[in-house]
């Protein structure tokens, strides 16, 4: 594990996205709110928060870090759903993490929330998406 001890906290956010590719079938109870386990959005919304507070649990050398501020976006489009997140910090070291996990965790969580519906929903295309603050300064992806 890298030592931040010397390290001085400053405020630093990360964002990542990614992408639950769904059939028509699940696009269609999303959207109407007839899902068998209920709220998709708002359990993925909260299982990817608790993804982010939760990181350093499940990443061998992450440090742990004061998880300030996140917030998890679903969005539903024509072949799934959308999912971003935006972590927050003042701390020794970066959130990038931390805002992958929320947007893998949060697709997870869509994921379990529709399989009754159709086994084949896959995720994909996670991927940071910026990051500012800390040594290595701001940096965002490049459009693709």
């Amino acid at each position: 594990m890298v030592d931040v001890t010397e390290k001085q906290p400053t405020v630093r956010s990360a964002t990542a996205a990614g992408f639950v590719f769904c059939g028509p079938r699940v696009v269609a109870a999303l959207r109407d709110g007839t899902t068998p386990k209920g709220d998709v959005l708002a359990v993925a919304r909260i299982a990817g928060i608790q993804g982010a507070k939760k990181c350093a649990d499940l990443l061998p050398l992450a440090h742990v870090i004061g998880v300030h501020g996140a917030a998890v976006d679903l969005t539903i489009e024509d072949t799934g759903v959308r999912v971003a997140a935006t972590i927050r910090t003042a701390d020794r070291t970066g959130v990038e993490m931390e805002a992958l996990t929320a947007v893998s965790i949060a697709a997870l969580a869509v994921v379990d929330m529709v399989k009754g519906l159709d086994k084949s929903v896959s995720i994909g295309d996670i991927r940071l998406i910026s990051k500012t603050g800390g040594k290595s300064g701001d940096w965002l992806r490049p459009a693709e």
